[in-house]
Order: structure tokens, then sequence, then C-alpha cells
């Protein structure tokens, strides 16, 4: 049948190199994205608008309750699928359309100018992400660009640095010499023969990057620095259900923190069963 012939090698390939944790990470991974795609569909209310009374627990009405301002909290969680995917993918894109060029240009032409870039992404990584990000935040005020800049200020400094030494360690290859004594324009050579060999470890930290992404933005906003209320924001919402504990409103904590810790560790699963895929020798090491 085409199905099995299909389906047959995927699951062998989940199956001898990425593992379970992978597949489940990948389903995961795929889930939030699916909830930040059809939230208004799935999602009962309106995530902004009060719709029962304060603080209610889950009820059939209201599976995850009610937060202080009467708000349904399953509809939040819905919708806060979106911003930390857009914050995410946001901070990842500028982080690595920074960082990439950058690590390949550095790598490739050397000298001084390698050495004085080097030295300023050094500076920039040797900063706590958190703090940094902290740092651009408050000078750049709420809202989810300026969030997702602040974020890629912290990551981009780790694409340069895997970028730049993979560069450094293949630029000196026989077939780069080769394509050099051919003619090739330096442009090509780092286009079509150096990018190619390391586009697999870039394409691992990005996937890394964006579960990392998803904690710092959740962060930022339980800090008050991220998107501006009443948006649904799983770091807000878990900052406002804190509040609440005392008053054994669990549920307000509850949900968004499972929400954030889901959806980093199904990131992370697929970016270890990714890395197995691209580097197949890590998995052999490891028998």
């Amino acid at each position: 049948m085409i199905s099995e012939k299909v389906f047959k090698p995927v699951f062998k390939l989940f199956r001898r190199r990425t593992g379970v944790l992978a597949f489940v990470g990948m389903i995961i991974l795929l889930f939030y994205i699916f909830l930040a795609i059809f939230a208004p569909v799935l999602a009962p209310y309106d995530p902004t608008v009060r719709v029962g009374r304060s603080l209610q627990p889950p009820s059939e009405k209201h599976i995850f309750g009610t937060d202080n301002l009467g708000r349904d909290v399953f509809s939040r969680v819905i919708y806060g699928s979106r911003v930390a995917l857009m914050v995410a993918f946001l901070a990842v894109a500028i982080a690595s359309t920074i960082g990439i060029p950058l690590g390949l240009i550095s790598g490739y032409v050397g000298g001084v100018f390698d050495r004085v870039l080097t030295l300023v992404m050094d500076a920039v990584y040797s900063f706590p992400g958190l703090i940094l990000a902290i740092a651009v935040a408050a000078v750049l005020g709420p809202g989810m660009m300026n969030i997702a800049v602040s974020i890629a200020v912290v990551y981009a400094p780790t694409y340069f640095r895997v970028v730049r030494n993979q560069v450094a360690s293949v630029k000196n290859e026989l077939y780069v010499e080769a394509a050099r004594a051919l003619g090739a324009k330096d442009w090509e050579i780092l286009v079509k023969y150096v990018l190619p060999n390391v586009f697999p470890s870039i394409v691992v930290v990005l996937s890394m990057n964006l579960a990392d992404a998803i904690m710092t933005e959740a962060g930022l906003s339980f800090l008050g620095l991220g998107i501006a209320p009443p948006t649904p924001d799983w770091g807000f919402d878990l900052s406002n259900g804190q509040r609440f504990i005392l008053s054994r409103a669990w549920w307000g904590v509850l949900f968004p923190g499972l929400a954030i810790t889901t959806s980093v560790l199904g990131f992370s699963m697929f970016s270890e069963g990714l890395s197995e895929i691209l580097n197949p020798n890590i998995e052999e090491r490891s028998k």
C-alpha cells in the first residue's frame, strides 16, 4: 500500500535516529503551531473580555477557570501560543540574519577584522542572557517587535560563534582551495562551498534558540517588560496568577506554566532529534 511505503521509512527514521523523545517533541511543536493558527476557532471566548466571575475555578463552562478580571484562562492560553511563537520566530530570524553573515565573513576573512568582531561578540555573549534582554527591553519598551529585538541581541553572538568557528576550519579544505584556484569569487565560495557545510549546525542552533526564546519572552512578560496587556501572554498571565495563589486560585498559575513548560520541552526534544539526524556520528558514538 502507498501509505505503508510513505510512513514506514518515516517511523524507521524516528526509531533509529531520533528516538521516541524527538518524535514526541515534534508532536508537541505541531500541536502549539496548530493552536496558534486556529486560535480564533478553538478558543470559546474572547481572551480580552470579561466572560464570568472573577477567579472562578475550572468548571464545565470554563475548563481552565477565570482570572481576576473574569477572563477565560483557556482562551488566553490558546491565544498566548500566538504571541509566544511569533516572538520566538521573529527573534530567531533577526538573530540569525545578523549572526550568520557576520560569522561567515569574519571566519573567511580573518585578520584584524575577525579579531575585533570576535571580541565584540564575545563581550555581548559574556552577559547573562536574561539580564541583557531585560536591559534592552527596558530601553526599547513593550511591543512584539521590541521584545523580539531584545531577545535577538542575546542570541546573535551564538550564531556568529558557531558559524565563524566552522568557517575558520573549513576555508582551508582542498575543495575550497580548488574552487579558489578555478577563479571562483569569494562570495561564490562562501555561498556554494562553505555555507552548505556549516548549515547543519545552524539548523540545530536555530531550533534550540526557539526554545530559549519562548522562555526568555515569558520571563520578560513576567517582569512586566513584554507584550502590553490585555493581549494574552503566558508570561504575563503567570505573573498575574501568582498574585492570587494565597486565594487558592491555583489554575491561574498552573495552565500558563504548563503551556510554557511543554512548548519549551517540545522544541528541546525536536532540537535533539534534529541534531542526531544531521550529525549521525553523534548517535553512533552514544551507542
